[in-house]
């Protein structure tokens, strides 16, 4: 299969591009280790972004909250 023609089947099935597909599986992945108490720039650099910046802001683009704040709304909701 060609790259364009497997892009075009891929975005058909997931609506997404690859790209954006890696970076909200890399971005769940990172929500997941900061709510088992991992901090921010280890929960970034162990699911492959290199610039802690850069993970603040995808993080805040998709979650809507930085990931120390998310993190921690998220231990409340879900800790009694």
């Amino acid at each position: 299969m060609s790259v364009p023609s497997f892009h075009r089947h891929f975005k058909a099935v997931t609506t997404m591009t690859p790209v954006q597909f890696q970076k909200q599986v890399r971005l769940q992945e990172a929500r997941r280790r900061l709510l088992c108490a991992e901090g921010v720039a280890s929960a970034g650099y162990s699911v492959g972004y290199e610039s802690l910046s850069q993970f603040n802001r995808d993080y805040r683009r998709a979650f809507g909250a930085p990931p120390g704040q998310d993190a921690i709304s998220l231990r409340v909701q879900l800790l009694p």
